[in-house]
């Protein structure tokens, strides 16, 4: 995947699309994304707290601001722009589009999982 040789840290770009498909209720890419956090070191706790990352302490302030971009692009949240001048300060332009790219690819990738898979 090109996208994760590009320079942003692998387990950033895990987390959110994790997230990306628990919001969407992608169960096999939960599944899937869950293992792959699982394989770069996550503890189990951690993954099972991703759910209210905002409300523990389980994650450090650069991957709560990931998952909180995440978010607000899942979301189309009115309020992108405060979380987007936050990332400014941490990641280089390339990283951001990177991030955005693998946020919204992995929903859309949910959505035809999900639409278009039989059952599992």
């Amino acid at each position: 995947n090109s996208i994760r040789k590009s320079g942003i840290d692998e387990k950033l770009i895990a987390l959110v699309e994790l997230r990306a498909s628990q919001i969407n209720g992608c169960a096999y890419c939960c599944s899937y994304h869950a293992k792959e956090l699982s394989d770069f070191g996550f503890e189990q706790d951690v993954i099972n707290r991703l759910p209210g990352w905002k409300h523990t302490n389980a994650f450090n302030s650069q991957q709560k601001l990931v998952l909180e971009w995440a978010e607000a692009v899942i979301y189309s949240k009115d309020d992108w722009k405060s979380t987007k001048t936050k990332l400014i300060e941490q990641f280089k332009e390339r990283e951001i589009v990177e991030l955005t790219a693998s946020i919204t690819l992995m929903n859309t990738l949910n959505k035809l999982r999900i639409t278009l898979a039989e059952e599992e």
